[in-house]
């Protein structure tokens, strides 16, 4: 058997049902998504900024052990879209696509902020209590109580699964082994991956099947010690090299309108990896990001919705902005040195122009920290989602031996199979979330207005199902009184963070 020809027609097979999702369908939909309904909340993701930031301070509403703030529900997503993506995602879509792939990410960011706000929103009008405290809810929720229609529900945890647990679990685990080519030259044939790829498996498996509590500072703590240092890594690089700025920013919107090479060829072009990588990164309008979102305590849906948006931010305007300056001031520095460079080899490469062969073991170990916190991320979204479809205790033993075993696959597989793959999942799960939120957004819509009444009346807004006349039957939101519980949301995550006994992972 010619492992190698399989592997060809698998990339080959995929690279066509990739580009046809992408360049017919989810473009469209996305922008039109995105688009529309910045208009109908009139850019709620411009206008209320500030309540980005006001409402992380918010105190959880309800008791329990699993009673979570918004600020937790926040780090939860937040460090599920902080991944690989950030990093290598951005040093592909400049690598192949063009530096000015960078514009079309930002560009999605502010517009998919708008739709990330309705999903998330409609996620806590939707949620569902269980015991201590505890929310759960997403797109599988909202689907079956705003549409009465659990077999979609069911569709589209399905496609859930195999996005983050098959998809994105493989590409982590694929960009976490190749981060070693530049120790390990053809790691890939000589067993590295195989061995790196058990590795990180047994560590997965630690935290998933109950055991090893502790490893839960690595998401909650080491992510974003390492976000603030990757961050002030990119600052450094730029004001060392404020020089280079204008040819910077002229190289990017040069390449960002160049339409004579898009007309060549849409599905490869600067506009579509742009859109491609940003939307694998912030995750806006996937559906993913609304699990978290869902299991927050807050006292109306719109201020989960709110923070959210601002997580879409952080992702896209800073992070991977941070990658995409540092790896495109080398691109003006070295044009012929990042020539045939690609993912992490270009990052890495990127960051040893800037402050020397230190950068590329800090990026190592960042690549690995952020690689583990959304393998651990996204396997708490698939298993929710999994959960929501059976709750059969050998079922979902049998689910996480497998996930376990696509993330060791990941270790081994190819660079362009590995991407093409998660596109198609994430393509198919997108699709099935934007067109759910179009037919469901109105009530997103209305708790807006509820919560902008609210506000202008200089009250702290509290959402009660009965003032949306028509809203399907939801199982919160009908309590008129909520008390402010627990200590400050930041000093309690922190605190929750360095508990060895405490694990947010339940």
């Amino acid at each position: 058997m010619d492992l190698s020809a399989i592997n060809d027609q698998l990339i080959s097979i995929t690279g066509v049902i990739d580009d046809f999702m992408y360049s017919y369908i989810l473009v469209i939909l996305l922008v039109f998504v995105g688009i529309y309904y910045t208009i109908r909340t009139k850019a709620v993701q411009i206008r209320y900024i500030k309540d980005m930031f006001t409402q992380l301070t918010e105190k959880r509403h309800v008791n329990g052990q699993r009673s979570i703030s918004s600020f937790q529900a926040m780090m939860v997503s937040t460090a599920s879209r902080v991944g690989t993506g950030n990093i290598a995602g951005v040093a592909t879509a400049i690598a192949t696509g063009g530096p000015g792939a960078v514009f079309w990410m930002w560009l999605m960011c502010i517009v998919g902020a708008a739709s990330a706000f309705v999903e998330s929103t409609l996620a806590q009008i939707f949620k569902v209590k269980f015991k201590d405290g505890e929310f759960r809810g997403g797109p599988a929720y909202y689907i079956q109580q705003g549409l009465g229609q659990r077999w979609l529900g069911i569709v589209f945890a399905i496609a859930l699964i195999l996005c983050f647990a098959f998809g994105f679990n493989g590409l982590q685990t694929f960009n976490m082994t190749s981060s070693l080519e530049y120790y390990i030259p053809d790691y890939a044939a000589n067993g590295v991956a195989l061995g790196v790829g058990i590795v990180v498996c047994v560590f997965v498996a630690f935290v998933i099947f109950g055991g090893a509590k502790r490893i839960s500072i690595i998401t909650s703590i080491i992510v974003p010690i390492m976000a603030f240092a990757y961050i002030a890594l990119s600052l450094w690089t730029v004001f060392a090299n404020v020089g280079e700025l204008p040819a910077v920013f002229a190289v990017v919107f040069q390449s960002a309108f160049d339409f004579q090479s898009v007309a060549g060829g849409f599905a490869g072009s600067v506009v579509m990896l742009g859109i491609k990588r940003g939307l694998f990164s912030n995750e806006a309008g996937m559906g993913s990001a609304p699990n978290a979102a869902a299991t927050a305590s807050v006292s109306h849906p719109v201020k989960q919705g709110l923070v959210q948006s601002l997580s879409v931010y952080i992702d896209t305007l800073v992070i991977c902005t941070a990658s995409a300056l540092m790896v495109l001031i080398f691109y003006v520095q070295n044009g012929d040195a990042a020539a045939g460079l690609n993912g992490m080899a270009l990052v890495q490469m990127a960051v040893n122009n800037s402050v020397g062969e230190v950068g590329i073991h800090f990026m190592t170990f960042a690549i690995f920290a952020f690689a583990f916190s959304s393998l651990i991320g996204n396997y708490f979204y698939a298993e929710s989602n999994f959960l929501y479809i059976t709750k059969n205790r050998y079922a979902l033993f049998a689910f996480r031996v497998l996930c376990l075993l696509f993330i060791l696959y990941g270790a081994v597989n190819s660079f362009d199979l590995a991407w093409n793959l998660a596109d198609i999942f994430m393509g198919f799960m997108a699709i099935i979330n934007l067109v759910v939120i179009l037919l469901l957004g109105k009530w997103a819509l209305a708790a807006l207005d509820d919560y902008t009444k609210q506000r202008k009346a200089g009250k702290d807004p509290v959402f009660l199902a009965s003032s949306v006349p028509g809203l399907p039957e939801v199982q919160c939101w009908k309590e008129e009184e909520l008390q402010d519980i627990g200590p400050k949301p930041i000093q309690e995550y922190i605190d929750e963070a360095l508990d060895p006994d405490f694990s947010p992972l339940h």
